[in-house]
């Protein structure tokens, strides 16, 4: 696992999610989201894009530690012991949703939105990603964020989108991932 800090993708041309899932379709990936900061924001982006069901699997919005573990499979036992805005814990979203949506690619988010800090005294605008891939070892992404809550998690949405496209840009189509 890699985790690489630094600050949202502020391009001054966002990435365009109908790209994304063209290029996505084009190359034969699925994409799956596990998102717990975003709540489901990521995955609405993506399928606001036509074309989306050739290239999306699905997405897990699992906001609480419980959700994280019945649908994604994250360890209980590391959300009690560091909580859920990790490098860790962004790995294993990122590894569940791969798996439950059987895809290609997987991004995950977790983080604090804020208003302040979380119970465990994360900062307000810690973020991190997480991006799985089939067959490759997962990376991580630590972003600080500045703004408000609806800022970040907007923010968040962005950098996950980025995320996934350097992904697209990487990666080699699959050759055994099963066709839906």
């Amino acid at each position: 696992m890699s985790t690489a800090p630094g600050t949202a993708h502020d391009a001054e041309y966002p990435v365009d999610p109908a790209s994304l899932i063209a290029r996505a379709s084009a190359q034969g990936f699925w994409i799956a989201t596990a998102e717990s900061l975003t709540a489901g924001a990521l995955v609405a982006r993506l399928v606001d894009a036509p074309g989306a069901s050739a290239a999306i699997a699905g997405g897990a919005a699992c906001y609480s530690y419980e959700a994280k573990t019945r649908v994604l499979g994250v360890d209980a036992g590391l959300l009690a012991r560091t909580g859920a805005v990790t490098a860790e814990v962004a790995t294993a979203m990122a590894e569940g949703a791969l798996r439950l949506y059987g895809a290609d690619l997987a991004v995950s988010t977790t983080g604090v939105a804020g208003p302040g800090p979380d119970e465990r005294g994360t900062a307000q605008g810690t973020v991190f990603l997480g991006l799985a891939r089939r067959g490759r070892r997962t990376a991580t992404r630590e972003l600080r964020l500045s703004g408000g809550r609806a800022e970040i998690r907007t923010r968040t949405v962005d950098a996950a989108l980025q995320l996934l496209d350097e992904a697209l840009a990487e990666q080699q189509p699959p050759s055994s991932a099963p066709r839906r």
